[in-house]
């Protein structure tokens, strides 16, 4: 008869072998004390001011497919009117698995990683008064390495939503849609076909200045400024 082997009692012989003269408790903690401290340095990095525009990354490690220039971060945010911000305004909870990518990165390339922006809706952000974040650190030169990206994908009407915020053009283009649908409504229910071209134009012209002027009021009463000039706006009016 073979006797069967415990896989317990092996794993442990083996570790005591390796563990010879070591005090196996001590190190642990040692270790796990390390690494809370770079847990906390990082943390308090994500909630302080720091102007900082460059990280000393080792080029040759990075990913390309996760190196975005501003331009092109500008014009995400302002395509689904996002902002894009320090981390120290991000008023969420930033996961775990984002500070795991970060004390990665940072053992990668022997560097500790400061600077860092997040890509997010303004609802996110604790702006000061005057569905998808994303984790960037800068490399310089108006390039920004993407650490981590968490929470749900972005509603894939999102960008069509927006449109109308993207800029003043977009925002008349849409009145002037609006307003046509609106005046074909109340001329076939209140007149049927009965009006001519120039009273259905009258018509048109109160409905248009009737809506730029409902837009107008909101907007400046609520402090709100369009996608393109917000996107990377600490403040409220956005």
């Amino acid at each position: 008869m073979i006797n069967r082997i415990d896989a317990s009692k092996e794993l442990r012989a083996k570790q005591s072998k390796l563990n010879k003269g070591i005090d196996i408790i001590a190190q642990v903690k040692a270790i796990l004390e390390e690494d809370a401290r770079t847990e906390e340095r990082i943390i308090s990095t994500l909630n302080a001011r720091d102007d900082n525009q460059n990280n000393d990354f080792d080029i040759d490690l990075l990913s390309a497919d996760r190196i975005y220039h501003l331009e092109s971060i500008k014009h995400i945010c302002i395509e689904y009117r996002l902002r894009f911000l320090d981390s120290r305004y991000f008023k969420n909870v930033i996961p775990r698995e984002a500070l795991s990518e970060i004390k990665n990165l940072e053992k990668e390339h022997n560097t500790e990683l400061k600077g860092f922006k997040i890509v997010a809706p303004s609802k996110l952000f604790k702006l000061q008064n005057a569905d998808d974040p994303i984790l960037f650190a800068p490399i310089g030169n108006g390039y920004y390495y993407m650490i981590h990206k968490w929470g749900n994908d972005l509603h894939p009407l999102r960008k069509w939503m927006m449109k109308p915020f993207k800029n003043i053009v977009n925002m008349l283009i849409t009145i002037f849609l609006v307003s046509i649908l609106c005046t074909d409504i109340i001329v076939e229910s209140r007149y049927g076909s009965k009006l001519s071209g120039s009273e259905m134009m009258i018509i048109f012209l109160f409905v248009f200045k009737s809506f730029v002027a409902i837009v107008l009021y909101y907007g400046f009463a609520l402090g709100k400024n369009f996608s393109n000039m917000v996107w990377n706006s600490k403040y409220f009016n956005g």
